[in-house]
């Protein structure tokens, strides 16, 4: 009921007591600051994935068994829910090209998913964030934020990724059925450069869950239940979420445990050893 081990309970009998060897009371300490460094964003499979990377054996349940010791609780993204979108303009819609299993991606900017959420604002007023995330490589490629749900935002966002070169050509992109994205300005930028318009099913929000789930991990672990001064505030801290820690540092299970920056190097790297494997065939 106690949960104490009998071993445990006679040495405290004969006046003994527990004291953690030299090499755990470290890894606790490892813990706790891997935790504290990432803001408690980090639970025991990525501590422990922290920890490998610095060629220290720690598996999960060893890191977890030390988070639990220290009450060392990472914060967690409320359930995914899915949000209607107000779909009822008369610009047209796009069909859905991820239902295709051919579109499937299969390499760095292919397939692209964008989305916009709210951000509460001091007086009771919003703000707004629209993304574009590689699919592939879970990178947030284009951002925006600003005071007013616009096209111009999804715009502004869809411009920042194209002129870093981070889209291919002929790449899905793929939103719900918002009137930003169905909007003639939104779809000419599209065209013009070459880009395929996707859009989800009538009243299907999980047909875009990655998007969605970035912005559930994102409002917890960067917002907390908070909320920012104002727009300014709201762009500073998100520049430094996205560009500072999400793609640079964070690990990501989908990814083995690697950041999106990182992936996308080990991935470069693949591909030239291939190319380099393929020429030396033929030489």
């Amino acid at each position: 009921m106690l949960k104490v081990g009998e071993a445990a309970f006679y040495s405290w009998r004969k006046g003994k007591t527990y004291q953690p060897s030299y090499k755990r009371s470290e890894l606790t300490g490892a813990v706790k600051e891997i935790f504290y460094l990432h803001r408690r964003r980090y639970g025991a499979r990525r501590i422990s994935a922290e920890l490998k990377a610095a060629d220290v054996r720690v598996g999960r349940r060893l890191a977890s068994s030390l988070m639990k010791e220290q009450s060392l609780t990472a914060i967690r993204p409320r359930a995914f829910k899915p949000r209607t979108t107000d779909s009822n303009h008369g610009f047209g819609f796009s069909p859905n090209l991820l239902t295709d299993s051919s579109n499937e991606p299969s390499g760095q900017g292919q397939v692209i998913v964008g989305d916009i959420t709210y951000l509460s604002l001091q007086n009771e007023r919003f703000c707004y964030l629209a993304t574009f995330q590689d699919k592939f490589t879970r990178r947030i490629v284009g951002w925006q934020v600003s005071a007013n749900m616009t096209a111009q935002l999804v715009i502004d966002a869809f411009n920042r990724a194209r002129r870093c070169g981070l889209l291919k050509r002929n790449a899905i992109i793929h939103t719900d059925r918002g009137s930003q994205y169905a909007s003639v300005e939104y779809r000419r930028l599209l065209y013009i450069h070459g880009f395929r318009q996707s859009m989800s099913g009538r009243g299907n929000c999980y047909d875009n869950a990655q998007a969605e789930s970035f912005f559930s991990r994102f409002k917890a672990e960067l917002i907390e239940e908070g909320i920012f001064e104002s727009v300014e505030q709201a762009h500073s801290e998100i520049f430094s979420y996205i560009e500072g820690y999400y793609n640079r540092i964070r690990r990501h299970s989908s990814l083995g445990y690697v950041s999106p920056l990182e992936f996308e190097k080990q991935l470069k790297i693949k591909n030239q050893r291939s190319r380099e494997s393929f020429v030396s065939c033929f030489s």
